[in-house]
């Protein structure tokens, strides 16, 4: 009975350690928020896969690199943290704080 019904505990990193691991190639970053957030803002080298449509499957393979899930304040992308586990997907880390924290700390914002 324990544990029943809870979700599985998701992976959160802080900005400042993705933002290494994106310097590094080390992160297939996907934003999981609705096309018109993306292209108001977005993080470099992230990929858009909204929540409203999203599937573990249709992210890309990310070969030897980490998958990260990420939103506007990291709601959205716990909820595609739940559909990957649904799912069986070995995706199960997302940034704390969306890209809200990313912002608050100083890191790059890209539009289009």
């Amino acid at each position: 009975m324990f544990g029943f019904g809870k979700a599985a505990a998701h992976k959160e990193i802080a900005p400042a350690e993705l933002n290494a691991m994106l310097q590094a190639d080390e992160v297939l970053l996907v934003d999981v928020r609705e096309p018109d957030e993306f292209a108001a803002g977005h993080i470099p080298g992230a990929i858009n896969l909204p929540l409203s449509g999203f599937s573990p499957e249709a992210v890309p393979h990310p070969g030897d690199k980490t998958v990260v899930l990420q939103c506007a304040g990291g709601k959205r992308s716990g909820m595609a943290l739940e559909k990957c586990g649904k799912a069986q997907s070995a995706i199960d880390t997302h940034l704390a704080g969306g890209i809200g924290a990313w912002k608050a700390a100083g890191l790059p914002v890209v539009q289009g």
